[in-house]
């Protein structure tokens, strides 16, 4: 009786074991098998704190899931239960299980970006990021100075602090976080390129470079121009010349802009307008990029101080006031008949 007691016991156990076997590899397979249950391309977000459980009953509830049983018990079995990403997640048609749950624990997010461009002022940065409905919006109608004060700027002008290229983010980043990217980002560049500066130079420190490569940037979207355009300025700046820069008047106008540069433009004295002020104005005027600040801290050498457009996208460089005033005439008068010839 005893044998046949423990020959039962050995069949129950075994039969259990064939069973057990049996489930995990159904599980395995249906673990690795396309979910039926999506057909198309949609959106799951894991919010904030959202616990294994949670997870699970919401991709149930939004059917992409079945059953939650199988998402759990792997979940566990791998020990990844605390390690489920916070995000968007783009399920596509044909995704397993098992590559849902290694999207989650990598945070395979979906990601959007924005660009601040070279030349844009801290006015249009905020409006592009105003623009952005996947970005927490913390900042509201902040002032200039509050903005550096949220940028921890030693400058109370946050103006030319933030670089100008794209930023990639997930949903519920705050714009504030994504302004301290841009600033890290701009502050790390002009501090490697200071200290690869050329020699001396007529403005004493990594700020003062950010303004003219500002102004550099505005003059010319020409690449090629703006070692020349630095070449003008620092020479100008070493012989106490004043810049003379139509872009720093612009800015110094503002909003009151509209398009038009006249004659008494340059005549108003602003804190920004180099035809009246001698040497650098108090901040940068935009964003500038990296070629800019390499430009500032590296001017190329050479005799012009003086440049005028030639209506292409380029300037002519005049090393005397009667070179220049020449290439002014000729040029505008190249402009006027081109106007006429458009008429």
């Amino acid at each position: 009786m005893p044998s046949l007691t423990r020959k039962a016991i050995l069949s129950f156990g075994f039969s259990l074991l064939l069973l057990v076997a049996l489930f995990a590899s159904i599980s395995m397979h249906r673990f690795q098998q396309p979910l039926d249950s999506v057909t198309d391309a949609r959106v799951f977000e894991v919010s904030p704190g959202s616990s294994l459980t949670r997870i699970t009953n919401d991709l149930t509830e939004q059917g992409i899931l079945t059953s939650p049983l199988f998402f759990r018990i792997a979940a566990r079995w791998e020990g990844v239960e605390a390690d489920l990403q916070t995000g968007e997640y783009r399920i596509e048609p044909g995704i397993s299980t098992a590559d849902l749950l290694a999207s989650m624990v990598a945070g395979d997010v979906i990601q959007y970006r924005v660009t601040l461009l070279e030349g844009w002022t801290i006015t249009e940065v905020m409006e592009a990021l105003a623009g952005q409905p996947e970005l927490q919006q913390t900042l509201g109608e902040a002032s200039a100075t509050e903005l550096a004060e949220a940028l921890e700027l030693e400058s109370t002008n946050p103006e030319g602090m933030l670089h100008p290229e794209t930023y990639f983010y997930i949903k519920g980043t705050t714009d504030l976080e994504l302004l301290r990217r841009a600033r890290i980002r701009q502050e790390t560049i002009l501090q490697k390129h200071w200290q690869n500066r050329l020699g001396a130079l007529p403005f004493n420190s990594p700020y003062e470079a950010l303004i003219l490569a500002s102004i550099i940037e505005k003059e010319s979207a020409a690449t090629s121009e703006r070692g020349h355009i630095a070449g003008v300025f620092v020479r100008r700046l070493e012989q106490g010349m004043r810049l003379q820069s139509d872009p720093t008047v612009i800015y110094g106008i503002g909003e009151d802009f509209d398009g038009n540069l006249t004659r008494e433009h340059l005549r108003t004295t602003t804190a920004y307008n180099t035809y009246r002020i001698s040497g650098l104005p108090p901040s940068p005027i935009a964003l500038p990029g990296e070629t800019s600040i390499i430009a500032s801290l590296n001017p190329l050498p050479g005799d012009s101080l003086y440049f005028v457009a030639r209506g292409d996208g380029t300037h002519y460089f005049s090393a005397t006031l009667e070179e220049h005033n020449a290439a002014v005439n000729r040029f505008q008068r190249q402009a006027n008949t081109e106007q006429d010839g458009n008429d």
